[in-house]
């Protein structure tokens, strides 16, 4: 079987978390929503803020600048929920969702159009790479640690 080339380009979204901006891969976002009622989870840390109801699911919610320790941003945008399609293979765990505020901005990207900027320092925690998209800098999330940290978290809930 011949290997697939990679694609040229990529559909990615940048979305808006306080001070950071996430970028994802359009694939990952399954839908964008307002902010809806938040159900509690025992003994969850500060960046989990509970879980919301979305399409017959109970999907954990994340304060992405609590985890990395950034600033929240404009406190006068619409805070908004982006809910991502989890990557591992978890049937209790298929989705992710983000507080975001303002709007996802989508773009179209290429490996001349991401520039690493990272310094050599250590990584804030759910953070897996730093990088300047045109004008934006932005966060690549490390996906995989937030559904292990998750799993954790909602194993101890129940």
């Amino acid at each position: 079987m011949s290997e697939q080339p990679l694609p040229r380009e990529i559909r990615c979204v940048l979305v808006p978390a306080g001070d950071l901006r996430l970028l994802l891969p359009n694939a990952t976002i399954a839908e964008v929503i307002t902010m809806p009622a938040l159900e509690p989870v025992e003994g969850a840390p500060e960046w989990v803020l509970g879980r919301i109801a979305w399409r017959g699911w109970r999907v954990p919610l994340v304060a992405f600048t609590k985890l990395a320790g950034a600033g929240e941003g404009d406190q006068e945008l619409a805070v908004r929920v982006a809910v991502l399609k989890a990557l591992g293979d978890n049937p209790e765990l298929p989705f992710i969702a983000v507080v975001t505020r303002g709007f996802p901005r989508l773009t179209t990207l290429n490996a001349e159009l991401i520039i690493p900027t990272h310094d050599g320092t250590a990584l804030p925690p759910g953070v897996r790479a730093q990088v300047l998209v045109r004008d934006d800098l932005a966060v690549i999330p490390d996906l995989e640690m937030l559904e292990r940290e998750l799993t954790g978290v909602l194993v101890a809930e129940a």
